[in-house]
C-alpha cells in the first residue's frame, strides 16, 4: 500500500505527503497510535485533494484499529471536500465497522451537506445500528436545513467564533437562557435535532453555568449514547475545567457504551488539569480496546496542551524536510 503511495509521488505528489501517508497507512505496524494521529491531522491540515486521497484509503483498511479508523471519517467531513464522499459512503455501509466508525461516516457526510448523498443515509435510518440510524436521522435534518429558507437567513458564524468545527447541528437561536436549553437538551421526549441545537447553543454561550447543564445531560440521559458522546465531544472543545469531574465518572463506569468513555477520555486530554494525567493513567490498560486507545490518546493530548506546543500536528517546514523521528 504504500509502495503506491511512494509511487504516486512521481505523478506530482509532494514528498510531504508521502511521508504522511507511511505513518498514517502504518503499514509497517511499528508507527504509535499517538503519532499516526498527529500525521492525521497535518494531513487534514494540508487540505488538499492529496490529503483526502490518502486520508480515504486509510478508512478503507478493515484490519485497522477501530479508533483510528473513527478519527479518520471525522477528519473528512471537517475538510469539506466531496473527494471523500465514495470513502464515507462505503464505511458507513461496512457492517464489520463498529458503530462509532459507521456512525461518524454518516456524520461527516452530513458535514460535506451534499445533496447527492440523500438516499445512501436514507438507507441506514432505521438500521438495527442505532448510533448510525440515529446519526442518519440527524445528518439528513441537518443537509435539509442547510439547503433550507432558514438557514440561508441566519446569521453567518462569525469570522472570530471560538469553535471552527462543521457541527452536526446548528445552535439553536430560539432561546439564550442556560435553564430552557438545559430543560430541551435533558428531555428526552424531545427529537434528537432539538436537542443537538440546544447542546451546541450551551456551548457557544460556554459558562460554567452552561457546562454543568451539558454534564447534566450527559450523565441522566439512559436514551443515547450518540447524545452522550457527542457531549464528550464539546467538553474538549470547552476544554472547561467544571467538566472534569463529569468525565472522570463516566470514563470510570464500565457499564457505559465504549463511544461515550472513549470521548470522555480524549475530553479529559483536551481540558488537561492537572488531575487529570493520573485520571487517565488508570485506563490504559482497559479490557476494552477503544477506551485503552483514547486513553493513550488523550495522555498525548495532555502532554500537547501542557508543553506549549503551537498545534497537534506534526507540520513540516518545507515539502523536502524530515518528520520527527517516530518513537516506538
Amino acid at each position: 500500500m504504500v509502495n503506491t503511495l511512494i509511487e504516486k509521488t512521481t505523478q506530482g505528489w509532494a514528498p510531504t505527503h508521502a511521508k504522511l501517508a507511511e505513518m498514517v497507512l502504518n503499514e509497517s505496524g511499528t508507527v504509535p497510535l499517538s503519532q499516526r494521529y498527529r500525521a492525521l491531522f497535518s494531513l487534514k491540515n494540508l487540505n488538499d485533494d492529496a490529503a483526502v486521497e490518502i486520508i480515504s484509503q486509510s478508512l478503507g483498511v478493515k484490519s485497522d484499529s477501530e479508533l483510528f479508523k473513527h478519527e479518520v471519517a471525522y477528519c473528512l467531513g471537517q475538510m469539506g471536500n466531496k473527494v471523500a464522499i465514495p470513502a464515507l459512503v462505503a464505511a458507513m455501509g461496512e457492517v464489520s465497522y463498529h458503530a462509532m466508525v459507521r456512525h461518524e461516516a454518516a456524520e461527516s457526510l452530513g458535514a460535506l451537506s451534499d445533496v447527492s448523498v440523500i438516499p445512501e443515509l436514507e438507507k441506514y435510518v432505521d438500521d438495527a445500528c442505532k448510533p448510525l440510524a440515529e446519526t442518519c436521522v440527524i445528518a439528513l435534518e441537518k443537509i435539509r436545513y442547510d439547503h433550507s429558507a432558514e438557514a440561508q437567513l441566519a446569521d453567518p458564524r462569525p469570522k472570530d467564533a471560538v469553535y471552527a468545527s462543521v457541527d452536526p447541528a446548528p445552535a439553536t437561536t430560539s432561546t439564550k437562557s442556560v435553564a430552557q436549553l438545559r430543560d430541551i437538551l435533558c428531555d428526552a421526549e424531545v427529537g434528537l435535532w432539538k436537542r443537538y441545537r440546544a447542546m451546541f447553543a450551551l456551548r457557544d454561550i460556554g459558562t460554567e453555568e452552561a457546562v454543568l447543564a451539558l454534564c447534566e445531560g450527559m450523565e441522566t440521559d439512559r436514551t443515547s449514547a450518540l447524545f452522550r458522546h457527542e457531549i464528550g465531544f464539546i467538553f474538549g472543545e470547552m476544554q472547561h475545567p467544571a467538566s472534569v469531574p463529569a468525565l472522570a465518572r463516566i470514563l470510570a463506569n464500565d457499564q457505559e457504551e465504549a463511544m461515550v468513555r472513549h470521548e470522555a477520555a480524549e475530553a479529559l486530554g483536551s481540558v488537561a488539569t492537572p488531575e487529570v494525567n493520573d485520571i487517565l493513567a488508570k485506563f490504559i490498560n482497559d479490557p476494552e480496546p477503544i477506551v485503552r486507545d483514547s486513553c493513550l490518546v488523550a495522555l498525548d493530548m495532555f502532554e500537547h496542551e501542557t508543553s506549549g506546543e503551537f498545534q497537534y500536528a506534526i507540520i513540516p517546514e518545507t515539502e523536502t524536510v524530515e518528520l520527527a523521528k517516530v518513537e516506538a
